[in-house]
């Protein structure tokens, strides 16, 4: 059961979003969003009813592959209503009615991009350890759901997405829910975000690399941790590589676990792989798949 985990103190617990979560608040919500959806008040019930299954899939999961859950990563995961987050946008279309399925996995969001399957998302979230003081950076804003379940858990959330239309309407589905220390913006996420002061306490890429960016290890804080899967696009033999930089601004690595992921675009595609930032990617280790 969750309720030992769920009593635990939570920093972001104030800024949460509506304490009466019902279908006349998601409803609301969709509308200052500027999206549209026809979830009726059955559909709605119906997925309230699936998420206990998906937390209690969330705990387990995370108990079998890192020892125990973060009760900080479940509070997130119980506040953010996952199913505001699945929108196809090409075609102005909510599909909440898919959310918290028992088969996880990743759903398409048009444009190329995807929402990935929540089994991942808890998987990396709890690797990169973040801490309720902490300033993070996701590389590939996506749905939105990533940088919000950092959001209630840190002091600020930034992500940068690449693909236009997608980024500029994301951009309005945080304000509704009261995650008002979500910051995004339209970007080349290879660059960083260098305008923010002081850099990352925790970076994390939600696309595949061919190698880490150097820019992002300048922009990481001692201390920092950053997560990128690294692989050639649309290829298995991904992996998600874990960094980490210490007081002397050395950077450390670690192979974690085989991944797939949509690629990462803009600068990454047509500027060469550094000498010394990386190391070769290896063939795929078992372990979480998520896109």
């Amino acid at each position: 059961m969750l309720a030992t985990a769920m009593a635990a103190p939570f920093a972001r617990a104030a800024m949460a979003a509506p304490s009466a979560w019902t279908r006349e608040a998601y409803l609301e919500a969709m509308r200052k969003s500027g999206r549209t959806t026809d979830l009726t008040e059955a559909q709605f019930e119906a997925i309230q009813a699936r998420k206990p299954a998906a937390m209690h899939r969330i705990e387990a999961y995370l108990k079998e592959r890192l020892g125990s859950p973060d009760p900080a990563v479940l509070r997130a995961f119980q506040e953010v209503p996952r199913e505001y987050f699945h929108y196809v946008y090409p075609e102005h279309r909510s599909q909440s009615g898919v959310a918290y399925e028992d088969d996880p996995k990743p759903w398409a969001l048009g444009y190329g991009s995807a929402l990935s399957d929540y089994l991942g998302q808890a998987y990396m979230t709890q690797v990169c350890k973040p801490q309720p003081g902490d300033t993070t950076l996701e590389i590939g804003t996506g749905s939105g759901f990533q940088s919000s379940l950092l959001s209630r858990i840190v002091k600020h959330s930034y992500s940068i997405e690449i693909i236009e239309p997608l980024g500029q309407a994301v951009s309005k589905v945080f304000a509704p829910l009261g995650y008002d220390n979500v910051q995004t913006r339209v970007g080349d996420g290879y660059f960083g975000w260098p305008e923010v002061k002081g850099g990352f306490d925790v970076i994390i890429v939600t696309c595949a690399a061919q190698y880490a960016p150097p820019e992002l290890f300048k922009q990481l804080k001692p201390g920092g941790r950053m997560l990128i899967p690294i692989g050639q696009p649309f290829k298995r033999g991904q992996l998600l590589y874990v960094y980490t930089k210490d007081d002397e601004g050395k950077v450390h690595s670690r192979k974690d676990v085989g991944v797939f992921f949509i690629p990462m675009t803009g600068a990454m595609m047509n500027r060469p792989k550094p000498g010394s930032m990386v190391e070769p990617v290896p063939s795929a280790m078992s372990g979480t798949v998520a896109e």
